[in-house]
This record gives C-alpha cells, structure tokens and sequence, in this order.
C-alpha cells in the first residue's frame, strides 16, 4: 500500500494568519515586501502539488532502491534526478536568497514551512537542497564579497549543491580532535588533506559542482578547537569568470550502508590536497561553523516535525478502517464484524499523541521562524550586532526543536507501528520506513545528548546564568496573566504559570548543585531538555486554543467550527495526558549524579 500525504495547509495557514500574524510580520522586513497573503498562497499551493505528486511517489521506491557507489560515483535512485530538475525550474532552492544572487528574497521564515512540505513528502530528497541552505547562509555570513560572487549565483539556482565536512573517524562532536590539515599555498588558496565521513549529499548526480565547507587545521594551529579553521573546497573548481574548471582533488571513497534515508547518499570524502580557500579569519572556523550547524539542526527539527506528520496522516485512516473487537463502552458499528480500532481508547490515545505533537511542533517551528526572518536579514545587511541579538533568541531553541522534536518523532512513528499492528512491520505500508527514517533525526548535527548540554550548559548556564529561562518564562507569565480570569482559558494559564515557576526553579536548582557536583549538569541535561521542550509546547497549545476560543465566539462556518474545535479538544489532551510528563522529569533531573557513576568492572558479569 503507498503512503498518502496531504500538506496541511489549513494549519499552516492557521499558524501563520492567525496565530503567528506573518502579514503583519513580514511588513517589517525587507524580504517581506515580496510575501504579500497572495503569492505566500501561491507557494504553499504549488509547492505542496510538486511534493504530494512528483516527491511522495520516489519516496518508497528510492528507500527501496538506494543510491548507487561506483568508483568514487553516486548515481540518486530512478526519478530523484528528474524531481530534482523540476524543483530547481521553479526558484524555491533560492527563495530567501538576494535578487543580485539570483534569488527572490522572500523570508527565512517561508523557506522553513517550504522545507517542511517537501520533507514530509520525501525526506531523504530535502537532504540534498537543505545541506546547501547552510553552506549558503555561511557564505552570506562570513564570505568575502569575492566568494559570494563567485558562489552564490550557481547556489541559489540550485545547479550546484553545498556540504557541511565535519566529522571525522576519530571524532563526532568533538571537533577539537579534527585531523584533517590546510597547508598555505603560494597563490592564497590551502592544499588541504585528510578524511570526512557522514557527509550528507557529499557526493551525486543530482548538480553539476558540489560546494563543500571544510574544517580543518592550519600549521601551528592552536590545540582544540581555538584552532580550527573553514574552508570553502569545491569539488570542480571554478574560474574567475564562474565557469567550472578541472576537477578537484576530492573523491568519494564509499557512501554509508544505512539503517535509513537510503535515498540520500552518505559519503566518505578523501581530500588529497584539494586546493581550498579560506572562509573568514583563521582559527576561527568553529564561529563560522555554527551557523552551518543552527541552520542544518532547525532543519532537523523539521524533519522530526515531517515524520510525525507523515505517521498521523497514515495512522488516522487506516484506523477508521481497520475493524477490530467492539469497543468497551459498546457496539459503535453493529453491522460490521468488530469496531473501527479508533473506537479504542487506547488507539484514540495514540491518535491524538502523534496530532497533539506534529502540530505542536509546527508552532513552535513558525515561531522560532521569526527570529530566522530577524537573523537573515541583519545577516545579509551586514548587520553583525542584529544578527548576533537574534542569533542568540534562536539559539535559544535551536537545541529543543532539534532533540526534543526528535524525540517525539521517535515516539509518533512507534504509535504509528503499532496502530498498525503486524502490518507496521511489513514495509508495503510505509510505517517501518518511516520509523526508520526518523532514528538518525535524533543523532546527526549532535546526539539529543549534545543538543541536552548544549541547552543547560552552554545556553542557560554558563552564557546566561540562567536569565535566557527567566526572560523566556516571563513572556509566557505575562501572556498567562491575560488570561487568568477567562473562563475557557484560565485552566491553561495557571498550569502554564506553575511550570514556568517549576521550571526557573530547577535551573536555580541545577546551578546551585552545580558548584559542587559539577557532573550534575550532564546528569540532568536531556530530563531538561525534555521538560522544556513539553513547557514550550504547551505554551503554543495555549496560544493556539486561545485563538480557536476567540474564532468560535465570533461564529464561523461548519467546516471552519470543526477545525477550531479540533484545536481545543487536541489542547485539552495536551495538557491533560501529555504535558503531566514534565512532572516525572522535574523529579529525576535533580538526582545526584553518583547514581550514574559507573564502575565498569562491578557490571560486568561475563567472566
């Protein structure tokens, strides 16, 4: 049976309209002038066509297929060359980029609710556009006016792709311990040598030149990773004049054999002196990367968004359709052998997680979607202060729309598996795919761990001291206070209220224990992370019930009431059955971490 998918536009638009009120936002940017409420339309209807009838149907059979290795060349599964083809002739690839680059200067923000179409349809095909939004937002950011020039044309057209080079064998996150060397050559540029492993669409057919942002050590570097630089290595060099010169020396040794998006080709790329070029100032390459990194980890947090979405649109009909024992509470459809399974309260449950979570997930996505719009555009302005100030706001969420959406992604394909039954298990209905798909959401651009200690260490803790929970708190305790006397509203306004008090507490807490037991903070890191992530997202299913109360009251159509109340019911659950989670995590996060200390030889009972 082939998957369906229908982009929920009702809900984006919902988001964006009347939650979010994009209008009104993007009157305030420069990139915004292009995003009237009608051509914004106009994309989400046409994007969401070329996803549901030119990327959904390669989504099964390019699982199945694979990509192909043959001496250093990879060649994308039947029809990825053709979609990739008609993506380009439309303009997305470049839509958040200037017009002298060939772009249309729309809003980051667009860009992000694009990604999540096409991701749903076909994740493992967004893999090979969305790394090059990365490597271009880095050369924007940090390129002399040389590189953009000579880059970013090819780049925002699409016909050629970018990379992020990062890991390396002997190291993953810790990229103090990259090998690979950058030796000054007499012209300016750098031979670089050495060995990347994982590179997402590091090597295809899909373009003509693939971009690839490098790090590596320059002579004398210092030790760690003050002494890591960037670099800009072409896989075809590229003359003065923009054409494609020779080829340069970077091949693919093999593409990862892999449990998941077997449609996107993983590389290992042998630099053997390939000629390079500095991007930014020496030593300073980790900065830079960074932006690489926060843009491809919010692209993470979309995909943990698309295969929730993806499961729930899959789920819900087969279990109005599946027939199966009578529900408990008596017959629902008496002249049928058994019960619709959604009649179950435990299906329902299931059913409700997987909406209560994509859609919460898509919230919290269109609001960090804002700060993006902020960020990008103080970068192209060259405007270093803003795009520090809301670089910062958005590094903020970065970490939690990354390891916590992916988690849920996690959990929302497991219900859909076993909705599902025997059947979840059978490829034929997509549901192990999807499953599968999901698992490397929650360990590239940085295990959920990482993006656990990114969040209280570096972010709450030691760059903050703790007044990023603070100010973020206060804005929700400010919006609560709103509604503390509204009937409909004031239930979600005082759980709000006591989580966020909760919530700055445990920080206060943490911090404290922290001066004598140090190794509280990676203890307690991910129960963090999980628990912020479940308070921020029951402020978004605050909002949006607010918004839906307020729609009824002024009367709508049938069609249109069903919705909003959908909203309100969906809210209810949430905090009724999902958002309690966060107590549980607030109890363990404060355990001393002697619990976790491990001698190794007390455990090991093989002998």
């Amino acid at each position: 049976m082939a998957l369906t998918y229908k982009a929920p536009l009702r809900d984006i638009r919902f988001l964006i309209n009347e939650v979010f009120n994009y209008p009104e936002h993007y009157k305030t940017l420069k990139s915004g002038e292009n995003a009237d409420p009608e051509t914004v339309d106009m994309i989400l209807e046409n994007v969401a066509d070329f996803s549901t009838n030119v990327l959904l149907p390669l989504y099964q059979s390019g699982d199945a297929e694979g990509c192909h290795f043959d001496n250093g060349e990879v060649t994308t599964p039947k029809g990825f060359k053709e979609a990739y083809n008609m993506f380009i002739e439309t303009g997305y690839q470049g839509m958040g980029y200037p017009e002298k680059f060939g772009g249309s200067h729309m809003p980051a923000s667009l860009n992000l609710i694009k990604s999540e179409i096409i991701s749903t349809a076909n994740w493992s095909f967004q893999m090979y556009p969305g790394l090059s939004l990365g490597c271009m937002n880095t050369i924007m950011q940090y390129g002399s006016q040389e590189q953009k020039d000579k880059y970013m044309p090819k780049l925002v057209e699409g016909a050629w792709s970018g990379t992020m080079c990062l890991t390396e064998a002997q190291c993953g996150t810790d990229l103090g311990q990259v090998k690979t060397k950058a030796i000054p050559n007499d012209d300016g540029s750098y031979a670089l040598t050495g060995t990347k492993i994982f590179i997402s669409a590091g090597e295809h057919d899909l373009t003509e030149n693939i971009i690839h942002i490098v790090l590596a050590k320059l002579p004398n570097a210092p030790e760690g990773t003050k002494g890591i630089s960037l670099f800009i290595v072409p896989k075809f060099l590229v003359n003065d004049d923009g054409s494609i010169g020779e080829r340069n020396a970077v091949t693919c040794g093999s593409i990862e054999h892999k449990m998941g998006i077997k449609a996107s080709a993983t590389a290992v790329l042998n630099f053997d002196n390939a000629k390079g070029y500095l991007i930014g100032e020496p030593h300073k390459g980790l900065k830079a990367m960074f932006t690489f990194m926060n843009t491809a980890r919010v692209g993470t947090g979309i995909q943990g968004l698309a295969h929730m979405e993806l499961a729930f649109q899959n789920s819900l009909p087969y279990a109005k359709e599946r027939r199966s024992m009578r529900a408990l509470s008596g017959k629902k459809e008496p002249n049928q052998a058994g019960d619709a399974i959604i009649y179950h309260a435990d299906v329902a449950r299931m059913l409700l997680t997987q909406k209560a979570f994509s859609e919460g997930a898509r919230s919290m996505i269109c609001h960090a979607g804002r700060y993006a719009d902020k960020m990008t555009e103080a970068s192209f302005a060259g405007d270093h202060e803003n795009f520090e100030k809301w670089d910062e706001k958005l590094g903020f969420y970065t970490p939690v729309l990354k390891g916590f959406l992916t988690e849920l992604s996690i959990e929302s394909t497991k219900h859909a598996m076993q909705i599902f039954g025997g059947h979840g298990y059978i490829n034929e209905w997509g549901m192990e795919q999807i499953a599968r798909d999901a698992r490397i959401s929650t360990l590239y651009e940085g295990t959920t761990g990482v993006q656990a200690l990114d969040l209280l260490g570096r972010k709450v803790l030691l760059q903050s001291k703790g007044k990023v929970v603070l100010d973020y708190t206060a804005n929700i305790m400010r919006w609560c206070s709103e509604y503390a006397l509204d009937k409909e509203m004031r239930k979600y306004a005082w759980a709000l209220t006591k989580y966020c008090a909760e919530w700055n507490t445990l920080t206060a807490r943490i911090m404290l224990t922290a001066r004598k037991d140090r190794d509280i903070v990676s203890a307690a890191s991910d129960d963090y992370l999980m628990y912020s992530g479940y308070v921020m997202m029951a402020y978004h299913w605050a909002r949006m019930a607010a918004v839906a109360h307020d729609k009824l009251k002024k009367g709508n159509g049938k069609e249109t009431k069903a919705f909003y109340q959908a909203k309100i019911k969906t809210a209810e659950f949430y905090f009724e059955k999902l958002l309690p989670r966060a107590s549980g995590l607030s109890e363990s996060m404060l355990t001393s971490s002697e619990t976790m200390s491990l001698d190794l030889d007390s455990y090991s009972f093989l002998d």
